[in-house]
């Protein structure tokens, strides 16, 4: 090797090494601020802690939660709206925020597309019907016929009104052709703790929430809506296996108030397509019941226009008015 490609190949090799110490040695201004619309012990709240545990290594900031609970999540996108640009503030959102209370609210007070950036989708989800194990039924049939022999009691307790599995409630009252009255919580948490206390008899909510307590004997899931049945529970039926047509699932993903400059988003982007690519991070989503997703900035801008397109006929359809 002749002296000059040798020198390109030292000062390539120190400006490859300058580059990965200068993304490692702070690249943001300051601590991140990650804001969850939703009690502590939910889906959403697992997916923040996780991936803010693993952003605070790989950016080397302070990574903070923030769960700023109320109005099904959207409290929190109207705070993190407001955020200045100077701020590292970031929020994890689900369809019920992003997709879902934009077709419902008319007070808003945000407006999804306008004033936030899509950052990066991490995980899918599904959902499941869950009894109390005071409810003597064992098979989704079973509990319509006693659904409809007790409509007193046949009420659907949900995480949050106007949430995606509010709407899947409703659409499996549909297909079943029964009614019942839509509880709503302020979160996963709440819900889980009233189902397994007898306060409510029925759960619609993410299957990765009600496995652990299914798997404990505390409650039963009763259907799943999948396409195929999850490996987390092989002997949990598909609704379509029970009996009712229906296949429904949900994401998680982090966004960025518009106020938040391009460079940064995209910075943020990657630190956490990143993550989600760490082999740590998927046993830990595996853990949690939660299937990971490694999803670029376009990818994530994609997945919620077609999403958005399955399910505004849904939601438009069920007639539903907060």
């Amino acid at each position: 090797m002749n002296a000059s490609i040798f020198l390109r190949c030292v000062a390539a090799a120190f400006a490859a090494a300058g580059s990965i110490f200068c993304a490692n040695a702070q690249p943001l201004d300051g601590p991140l601020r990650i804001v969850v619309g939703y009690a502590p012990g939910g889906a959403t709240d697992r997916v923040a802690r996780i991936v803010g545990d693993k952003l605070q290594t790989k950016l080397g900031v302070n990574v903070v939660v923030e769960n700023k609970t109320g109005a099904g999540g959207r409290l929190a996108a109207q705070q993190v709206k407001a955020t200045p640009p100077n701020q590292n503030v970031i929020m994890v959102a689900n369809p019920a925020v992003m997709v879902i209370a934009p077709l419902v609210f008319k007070d808003n007070m945000y407006d999804p597309e306008r004033d936030f950036v899509p950052v990066s989708h991490v995980n899918d989800y599904e959902f499941a019907l869950s009894v109390a194990t005071a409810v003597p039924v064992r098979e989704l049939s079973h509990l319509l016929a006693w659904m409809r022999a007790n409509p007193e009691k046949a009420n659907f307790g949900v995480p949050a009104t106007g949430s995606l599995p509010h709407f899947f409630a409703l659409m499996m009252g549909e297909k079943a052709h029964v009614k019942a009255e839509v509880v709503g919580y302020r979160g996963s948490g709440p819900l889980i703790t009233d189902l397994i206390g007898g306060q409510v008899p029925i759960a619609f909510d993410t299957f990765d929430v009600v496995v652990p307590q299914h798997d404990a004997g505390k409650l039963r899931i009763l259907a799943m809506s999948g396409a195929k049945r999850s490996p987390f529970a092989p002997k949990v039926p598909t609704f379509r296996e029970a009996g009712l047509d229906l296949v429904a699932t949900g994401w998680n993903a982090f966004f960025a108030p518009a106020s938040m400059p391009p460079a940064k988003v995209a910075l943020l982007s990657q630190a956490i397509h990143d993550v989600m690519r760490d082999p740590d991070t998927i046993r830990k989503f595996d853990d949690a019941r939660m299937t990971p997703v490694a999803s670029t900035q376009a990818q994530t801008a994609a997945m919620l226009k077609s999403f958005r397109a399955q399910w505004a006929p849904v939601v438009q359809k069920s007639g539903y008015h907060p």
